[in-house]
């Protein structure tokens, strides 16, 4: 063949084939990539899990640093020591109390669904063998759901433990780990990149600090509610409450169901006054505590973050709900800054980013 040979040594003839072939090679590395990130979604959201418990960690640290003149290292000691001791503390005072109200919720939930069921007329009819009816109780249901429970329980702890031990290395030299990500990136990237992962990391902080602050007063208000009320077990009832609260908007409704269940055995007009306990809290939580909170933290539009739950936990599941909201504010904000912003070009705040720049 007569070819005229180029300087890059490539016919001309070829030079639209090895542009398709290059092109067809970088597609499907993309989709390699995005099955390799499926097929370990969970470890990276274990990873996510890690990196919310060292931003805490180190919240809990820079005042100490700041006010005693300790490292880094020492600080992040003794903020792992303290809360250790708070908890520690928090178990011998209410942690046998606390242990029997559980104990006694998990019982009469059961209890409350079968009086329930005897109550209405209930049932939930099923096809048994030979076309039999068989109708078994809510109890049975529920307790064959406890039941499988237990597996649930021991692979929650494993990773809490994974994700807690990872948060401890990840506090003790975050720039390091930093570094190692941004060296995946070219080199005209980084520091811009960078910024934006300290500014996310700023926002994730200050978000944590308003979920906590509203998580203690909406469990102190639901415990002492229901003791009010007169609900058993008011101590489980108000930790599971302010836990719940963790999950923006679905979890103040999930939050209420456990003591919408006794009243409703309870009978009377203490279903009544419970549901409007928690619609008091609600109320309080949305339109005096968190708007006082968001002043100086991260505020989040409540529409985007509902979808982000629902988004996020089809694709990873519970775990995957329990962490929506910090990942959602770590999207808004790189979102914003490297998208809006430095994209786009149009002018935004971006949450965090003056308090990243200098920490």
């Amino acid at each position: 063949m007569n070819m005229t040979e180029t300087g890059s040594g490539i016919a001309p003839g070829w030079r639209g084939e090895v542009a398709f072939l290059r092109r067809v090679l970088i597609v499907l590395a993309v989709i390699v990539l995005c099955l390799l990130v499926w097929q370990v979604r969970e470890a990276l959201l274990l990873a996510f899990a890690g990196v919310v418990f060292a931003v805490l960690l180190l919240a809990l640290a820079r005042p100490i640093e700041t006010r005693t003149g300790l490292s880094r290292s020492w600080s992040l000691v003794a903020a792992g020591a303290g809360l250790a001791i708070l908890l520690a503390v928090a178990a011998l005072l209410v942690g046998g109390q606390l242990q029997s109200q559980v104990a006694g919720l998990t019982e009469q939930l059961p209890r409350a669904l079968g009086s329930l069921q005897e109550r209405f007329g209930i049932q939930i009819p099923t096809q048994g063998e030979g076309g039999s009816a068989v109708e078994p109780s809510w109890i049975g249901t529920v307790a064959r759901s406890v039941a499988s429970l237990g597996g649930m329980v021991v692979n929650a702890v494993s990773a809490l433990v994974l994700a807690v031990v990872g948060g401890f290395f990840l506090a003790a030299d975050p720039g390091l780990y930093r570094q190692g990500v941004l060296k995946l990136l070219p080199a005209n990237q980084q520091a811009r990149a960078e910024d934006a992962l300290l500014a996310s990391g700023e926002a994730l902080r200050l978000w944590l600090g308003a979920q906590f602050i509203s998580m203690l007063i909406v469990g102190v208000l639901a415990g002492l509610g229901t003791w009010l009320l007169g609900l058993p077990s008011p101590l489980a009832l108000g930790l599971f409450a302010g836990l719940a609260g963790f999950v923006p908007l679905i979890g103040s409704i999930a939050g209420a169901l456990p003591a919408l269940l006794l009243a409703l055995a309870d009978g009377g007009n203490t279903v009544l006054w419970t549901a409007l306990l928690f619609i008091l809290i609600q109320q309080v939580e949305s339109n005096m505590i968190m708007p006082i909170v968001e002043r100086r933290m991260v505020s989040l539009p409540p529409a985007m973050v509902l979808f982000a739950v629902v988004a996020v936990g089809l694709l990873f599941g519970l775990p995957g709900v329990v962490l929506a909201a910090p990942v959602t504010v770590v999207a808004f904000v790189l979102v914003k800054k490297l998208y809006v912003r430095q994209t786009l070009g149009h002018p935004t705040e971006v949450p965090g980013e003056e308090e990243g720049r200098k920490g």
